[in-house]
């Protein structure tokens, strides 16, 4: 063969190692942020309108997320905001959309004092949702039905489950280092409906 011809063999090669290095890449950037993300990434995927879009979205949350100081609550704090998580849960049998605000407002002050943003809920769950993605889909059904009893058109049963989907973003945020990294580690899979675990006061 002449030299033009194993110089154009070449190419081809070199150009078909590289296509497929970035191929690999791209999967196991793919793999790695639906691992992290969770549901959260199939959503981002639907929001963006494609993949290539949506992990460009995720990849900046990691970012930002980077630039965060986090710290872990001590035991005394934990336990300071279980009971007044427990008092919130008792007011919901005479004054539901009530205990629903106050749910509300427990969770935003459990995020700052673990170091995140707590202002406008869009920039909380970007924030949220790069260590605790499998529960953004219940944080964002509490949101919305809390926005209902804003306006009076959420029913008691819709505010008990309010009060499911903060609880267990609540409880995420509150727990000890291991248990954390266990649920966030857990296997891939649909947001529940409600935890199994979870109860709430009935009127």
């Amino acid at each position: 063969m002449s030299t033009a011809i194993w110089v154009v063999i070449a190419v081809v090669v070199v150009a078909a190692l590289a296509a497929a290095a970035h191929l690999a890449r791209t999967r196991s950037r793919t793999r790695r942020l639906r691992r992290r993300f969770g549901p959260e990434y199939d959503r981002a995927v639907r929001d963006a309108g494609g993949r290539a879009a949506a992990e460009r979205e995720l990849l900046s949350r990691e970012r930002r997320h980077e630039e965060l100081e986090l710290r872990e609550l001590d035991p005394a704090k934990r336990e300071q905001y279980h009971e007044q998580w427990v008092r919130v849960q008792e007011r919901f049998v005479d004054t539901p959309a009530a205990a629903v605000e106050q749910a509300d407002g427990l969770v935003t002050v459990v995020m700052g004092e673990r170091g995140y943003p707590t202002h406008g809920f869009e920039e909380k769950v970007a924030h949220l949702s790069v260590e605790h993605g499998r529960t953004m889909e219940h944080y964002r059904r509490a949101h919305a039905i809390g926005g209902r009893a804003a306006s009076r058109e959420a029913s008691t049963e819709d505010l008990r489950q309010a009060m499911v989907h903060y609880r267990a973003l609540f409880e995420e945020l509150l727990a000890a280092p291991g248990r954390e990294r266990a649920g966030r580690h857990a296997a891939d899979g649909p947001a529940p409906e409600a935890p199994a675990s979870t109860e709430t006061p009935r009127s």
